[in-house]
């Protein structure tokens, strides 16, 4: 068997969030925007992956296209370690982290979806024969809202819609305020920084938000590979920190871990290298003695290829990060939408689910 084609393709979906337009980087979210990638071998066969994303999807596309697939076709899928070590050794020299790891990240998920379609097991079966996982708890991971009202709404909403776990992407105390008087003291309540403060304001804040309760703070600290100061942060003991969604490789982790700077580790399977590299982060997380909590707000491959990693785990309380946003269309159907709170885990080999032709063809870029 050989690779004989590698397709990208960037897919824009309409979403709605409950509030006003929101985005990151410095752009205005209209679509939820899913790079594929779709391997293909000389017998037919074929794997999906997804790479990071969103607001960098051309440049990983053209990543892809230009550097990666003229190095892979011909190459036997069964070789993936293989595959994905020689790219990263070929082209370290444009980056260990950004479009060309996204990119990697991509392939290495395709790769996994095939090795699993030829053994006939679902992934995390394949990954762990012992594990029996049909579902797995899921937490609403609300976007930006910018104001208590909205956020306590939307928490509200949240959880009339089943889920008992809420993540915040909120920066002022207000807001995270607003949203514990709406999620009640029983509800597990995170919020993400996306790296907004300095050491001296992280720790003001998180000290006035102690009575919060927060189950993680994550990524509170600019930059984040400012493992030291994050370190100092938890030391206070102010909440639980969390962070790696940034962190490009399991050698980013072990020098976070080095630094006692994590509660929680965060890798993202579509921006750290993929399902190897993950299975790595999650091996050096517990020889660590630190949880995992994969970072996964996507709806493509690496929405499933999460699911499964953390199946194959064998942790029981390992939240899945399920974006609080409203898909008129999506990939998968149904297979992305909690009930009561639960993701169904899918059974059928590999990934489980190809995405859906239609929805491709109807909103490819």
């Amino acid at each position: 068997m050989k690779i004989a084609s590698v397709e990208t393709t960037i897919v824009r979906l309409p979403f709605s969030h409950g509030g006003s337009p929101t985005g990151f980087g410095g752009t205005v979210w209209g679509t939820i925007d899913v790079l594929l990638v779709e391997i293909r071998t000389d017998d037919g066969l074929s794997g999906w992956g997804e790479a990071f994303g969103f607001n960098v999807d051309p440049s990983t596309q053209a990543a892809i296209d230009q550097m990666i697939t003229p190095l892979i076709i011909g190459a036997d899928p069964a070789e993936l370690d293989a595959i994905c070590e020689m790219l990263e050794k070929k082209l370290h020299l444009f980056g260990r982290n950004g479009p060309v790891t996204y990119g990697i990240s991509g392939i290495n998920i395709s790769l996994w979806d095939l090795a699993a379609k030829v053994a006939g097991q679902p992934l995390y079966k394949l990954l762990n024969p012992a594990a029996e996982v049909p579902a797995l708890s899921a937490y609403a991971s609300l976007l930006r809202y910018g104001n208590p009202r909205d956020v306590a709404h939307n928490c509200s909403r949240a959880l009339g819609d089943g889920y008992r776990s809420l993540k915040l992407h909120e920066i002022e105390p207000a807001n995270i305020e607003a949203a514990r008087g709406a999620a009640g003291e029983a509800t597990r309540l995170m919020v993400d920084c996306n790296c907004a403060w300095t050491l001296d304001a992280a720790r003001e804040i998180a000290g006035a938000l102690r009575a919060c309760n927060l189950y993680w703070l994550e990524e509170p600290i600019w930059p984040p590979e400012d493992r030291a100061s994050l370190a100092v942060l938890r030391e206070d003991g102010a909440a639980p920190i969390a962070a790696g969604e940034n962190v490009a490789n399991v050698h980013g982790f072990a020098d976070l871990l080095d630094a006692r700077a994590l509660d929680f580790v965060q890798p993202s399977v579509i921006k750290c290298g993929g399902v190897s590299e993950m299975l790595k982060i999650f091996a050096l997380a517990d020889r660590a003695k630190v949880r995992i909590a994969p970072h996964s707000p996507y709806f493509g491959p690496g929405f499933l290829a999460t699911l499964h990693l953390i199946a194959a785990s064998g942790h029981d309380d390992v939240p899945f990060e399920r974006l609080y946003v409203d898909l008129p269309e999506n990939l998968y159907g149904d297979w992305i939408h909690p009930v009561d709170g639960m993701l169904r885990v899918p059974q059928n080999p590999g990934l489980g689910v190809d995405p859906d032709p239609a929805v491709i063809a109807r909103f490819r870029s």
